[in-house]
């Protein structure tokens, strides 16, 4: 089997976001095995879901849409490093979600959450998202403010939230050569 192509997406598209420091953190820890992706939600600019049919019956009018599946589509398994803003996840994510069907169904997917509750509030609501997208959604990991993260993204994980990133990376490789076999 090719090396697992793991997208690391930046879901926070604000202008003061840190979550790009963070993508980074969590890529730094990456095994040697694992192709990485960068996948930023701001550079990816998607419009809130302007596509005339439902993205379940897979026929997209518009360019951005057909980029945004050819990539998803070209990826093994995805990390969604989000921030928690009033208890839920962010619209920009949310949007890019909705925005395909199919290209989710059994793909493995992690969060690394990051606020001042670790984003538990936002991963929880995330997940029954992508659950219901049929994703395989494997644990992830948590960066609070002012203990394991800095206001400016400068990451201090204890080695907890780095084991947790490890952990994570063997869980999605293991999901992504489980899909591979199922396939076969």
């Amino acid at each position: 089997m090719s090396r697992p192509r793991i997208g690391i997406v930046t879901a926070s598209t604000r202008p003061t976001r840190i979550g790009h420091h963070v993508a980074a953190w969590v890529g730094g820890l990456a095994p040697e095995d694992v192709e990485l992706v960068a996948v930023d939600l701001r550079e990816l600019a998607l419009p809130l879901l302007d596509e005339p049919e439902m993205p379940s019956e897979g026929h997209y009018a518009h360019e951005h849409t057909r980029r945004w599946a050819a990539l998803v589509e070209s990826l093994d398994a995805v990390v969604l490093v989000m921030p928690e803003y009033n208890r839920g996840y962010n619209a920009a994510l949310k949007n890019a979600i909705d925005y395909l069907y199919a290209e989710w169904d059994g793909m493995p997917v992690a969060c690394v959450g990051y606020g001042w509750s670790g984003a538990q509030y936002a991963r929880s609501a995330l997940r029954q998202t992508l659950e219901r997208i049929r994703m395989v959604v494997v644990d992830g990991a948590a960066l609070h403010f002012e203990q394991t993260l800095d206001l400016d993204g400068t990451v201090h994980a204890d080695d907890e939230a780095t084991e947790d990133v490890r952990r994570m990376f063997g869980s999605l490789t293991a999901a992504v050569s489980a899909r591979g076999a199922a396939s076969a």
